[in-house]
């Protein structure tokens, strides 16, 4: 049932008519947003965050994030992006993988990199990844993963866009458990996380990037 309950949410969102989406990057603006970076704190002199043509850029230059100033706890989240071209130490090597990602259930008590949350991987070839962050537990094929400082779970199939094309993502937190679905398609799948409310945030680790939707929908 839970099988069906999930192909419905996401056949009903495809077919637009999803209720209760809302945005959180309008395209205009970064009101919603609370930024850290981790040299500069709360300042940006450098503009590692902006927004450019309705689009959010986020050049990387910085390790840091935006931050929802809301919690949620059962989501459906959904966001588009497009790799850029710069990269910057301490990756920048062409060699290393252009890195980011949406971190959730983000519990945000003093800002750091990086506060203690469950991680949708945002990097070449890995999107759609499980990181845990600070301890954090989640059930992955009926076996609970040891609590570390960063803890993995690879995503069970591919389905990211060659560089240069968009990419949609969405997660779907839904009462205990976790959907990552990449361009349409299931990767990854948890249950049981040992935490299951908390902030939203999107980060800015070593690799510019593009995002030209961000929105969500609060489960019941």
């Amino acid at each position: 049932m839970k099988k069906l309950a999930l192909l419905f949410l996401i056949f009903v969102y495809y077919n637009g008519q999803a209720q209760g989406m809302h945005a959180l990057f309008n395209g205009k603006n970064l009101q919603n947003w609370h930024r850290f970076l981790k040299t500069n704190g709360t300042d940006d002199p450098d503009k590692v965050f902006s927004v450019e043509k309705g689009l959010l850029h986020i050049s990387g230059k910085e390790f840091g994030y935006l931050c929802t100033k809301d919690e949620f706890a059962n989501f459906h989240l959904v966001v588009e992006f497009k790799w850029g071209t710069k990269k910057y130490p301490p990756r920048d090597a062409d060699t290393i993988k252009r890195d980011n990602g949406i971190l959730y259930f983000v519990q945000l008590t003093k800002d750091k990199i990086w506060p203690k949350s469950i991680e949708c991987q945002i990097q070449e070839g890995d999107v759609g990844d499980f990181w845990m962050v600070d301890s954090v537990t989640i059930v992955v094929n009926g076996i609970r993963t040891a609590p570390k400082d960063y803890a993995t779970a690879k995503k069970k199939t591919d389905a990211e866009n060659p560089y240069g094309q968009w990419n949609r993502v969405e997660v779907i937190a839904n009462n205990g458990r976790i959907t990552h679905i990449v361009n349409g398609k299931v990767v990854n799948e948890a249950t049981d996380p040992s935490i299951s409310k908390g902030r939203i945030i999107i980060q800015s680790e070593g690799a510019e990037i593009y995002y030209r939707k961000i929105e969500i929908e609060t489960l019941k």
